[in-house]
């Protein structure tokens, strides 16, 4: 039996080097959860398009993107023709999630017949000790598992979210973390009120409770809002552009809030006002041309009039 294992970075990857679990190994070093995904069947237009966004917004250079991301996922359509399993190891949060759907697509892009494909229910901090048994347990997804992450896939990289919130809606079968995760990145488009996505929203009302570390500012966030799954590289820049919006301020490695922070917080000022939304994308939304807002009186997306 050839199997491969589909990780969600190279952090998973030191763990399942400790543990007896058999197989080949692939790691998806990807983040589509953060900057622009655009609709195309082409994976190498794609994958352009991807290493352009990601070089000029994030500062990651187009070869190490290359070398690191997709020479990776290329292994896949090496082992992938032969494989007669193919396992995906990815957390319920967004991060892994979008992912998750993202290898799903290369899969179906790349190989003329799909092997059968099974998901791990990946607990939070697994430990290499228990991952055996969590991939004795896995579950073999079905036809109607494999059409549905297409579908949504396919509303993740449209220029307009009300097909993804549409299918956030819908029965997920045995992909049951979607739903979740999909409602996570909708609260992220500005909020109706204050211009907030839901992380800056929540930064700013721990810091009106008084400063922080950075560092424990981002573990209150990973223990509270761990849905998210983000990274410190991207929690980074999100801090970085409300320092820069005046919003938050750092002093002697300390963050606190500003009055124009509280009086955002206090829907007497908008966020939007004092940040550029230029590049700036969710999935296939570009923010600054978008009039799609988070209401979360109605806990949906609203469309503004100008």
């Amino acid at each position: 039996m050839l199997y491969v294992n589909v990780l969600n970075g190279d952090a998973t990857l030191t763990l399942f080097r400790q543990s007896e679990v058999p197989g080949e190994v692939v790691v998806c070093r990807e983040m589509m959860c953060e900057g622009k995904a655009k609709y195309t069947k082409d994976l190498s237009e794609f994958f352009e398009s991807r290493a352009k966004h990601l070089a000029y917004h994030y500062g990651i250079d187009k070869q190490t993107y290359y070398t690191n991301v997709v020479e990776e996922l290329e292994k896949l359509d090496v082992f992938g023709s032969s494989a007669n399993e193919i396992i995906l190891w990815f957390e319920s949060d967004l991060f892994c999630q979008v992912n998750m759907l993202f290898i799903l697509h290369y899969l179906s892009s790349r190989l003329e017949t799909l092997p059968p494909i099974s998901i791990v229910d990946l607990p939070y901090r697994p430990s290499a000790g228990n991952l055996p048994k969590i991939f004795e347990q896995r579950t073999l997804l079905q036809p109607a598992d494999l059409l549905w992450a297409a579908d949504v896939w396919d509303a993740w990289c449209l220029s307009t979210p009300q097909v993804l919130e549409t299918a956030g809606k819908l029965s997920a079968g045995n992909l049951k973390y979607l739903p979740a995760a999909i409602n996570a990145h909708l609260k992220l488009f500005p909020n109706i009120n204050t211009g907030l996505s839901n992380i800056e929203h929540y930064f700013l009302l721990r810091l009106v409770l008084g400063s922080y570390r950075w560092y424990d500012l981002y573990m209150l966030f990973w223990d509270e809002l761990e849905i998210y799954g983000y990274s410190n590289f991207q929690l980074d820049i999100l801090v970085n552009r409300m320092v820069r919006a005046g919003v938050i301020e750092e002093q002697d490695q300390m963050l606190k809030i500003t009055s124009l922070g509280r009086e955002i917080l206090e829907e007497e000022e908008n966020y939007l006002y004092y940040t550029s939304m230029e590049h700036r994308w969710l999935g296939g939304v570009r923010l600054a041309a978008t009039p799609w807002r988070w209401n979360p009186g109605t806990n949906s997306l609203v469309r503004i009039t100008d």
